[in-house]
């Protein structure tokens, strides 16, 4: 890892109707429009979809990092964050954020290994702990059957 502080940027620009077209240096565009929820056309990503995603792909990623660090040995990850819109004290705001991981493992006898490094995951993820929003995680943990 690279020292701290890092930065990002990401440039969103739009017209008064249509898509916005989001970039950053060395990534592909990405159409953003809203949900159908706030009258979008519900096929392109949104604001809302993208903050679900980055709370589901950093607490993967954090566990994957984590776990090479363990030496835990694992086949597969699955994790589905579904976030909860809601109006709080005059805002609307993300108030609960739940993150349902599946986790494959090789042995059964690395489930209490597995269990501990998916809660230092969760604790590690700099996207939730960036968020005031109630944070759970519930998880599951599957032997691969061979």
């Amino acid at each position: 890892m690279l020292n701290l502080p890092h930065h990002y940027s990401i440039k969103v620009n739009g017209a008064p109707t249509g898509d916005l077209i989001a970039s950053a240096d060395h990534l592909p565009y990405l159409e953003v429009s809203p949900p159908l929820e706030f009258g979008g056309p519900g096929d392109k990503w949104s604001p809302e979809d993208l903050l679900m995603a980055a709370v589901a792909n950093c607490l993967v990623l954090s566990f994957r990092m984590i776990a090479a660090t363990s030496k835990l040995e694992w086949k597969a990850i699955e994790c589905i964050s579904e976030g909860e819109l809601n109006q709080m004290d005059g805002k609307m705001l993300f108030t609960k954020i739940l993150s349902r991981v599946r986790l494959v493992i090789l042995s059964e006898d690395d489930r209490g290994k597995a269990e501990k490094l998916l809660q230092k995951a969760e604790e590690a993820c700099l996207i939730s702990n960036s968020l005031s929003a109630e944070l759970t995680m519930d998880s599951v943990i599957e032997i691969e059957k061979i």
